[in-house]
């Protein structure tokens, strides 16, 4: 089984769509909420540098990026792949 994490926050939109397409095809996940955590902030800066934005998501230790590339990656028929 894969290893997804993904660093989100309270009142996300974004967080809450790329949650759901993770639940939604059944797969388990790490959740860090970054505006409760600010060591889990610092630590998606240093993973996700530049990325400023959440969700921040990583599958396998590699770094997805947000909920618009998470859907990407579904709409291509990569994702899959991903979670090998």
């Amino acid at each position: 089984m894969a290893n997804i994490e993904v660093y989100s926050g309270d009142f996300c939109p974004y967080c809450v769509k790329a949650k759901s397409l993770l639940k939604k095809k059944g797969l388990e996940f790490l959740e860090y909420n970054v505006k409760r955590d600010m060591k889990r902030q610092a630590e998606m800066a240093e993973r996700a540098p530049g990325a400023r934005t959440i969700p921040q998501i990583f599958i396998n230790d590699r770094h997805v990026g947000g909920c618009d590339e998470l859907f990407a990656l579904e709409s291509r028929g990569e994702l899959n792949k991903w979670l090998e």
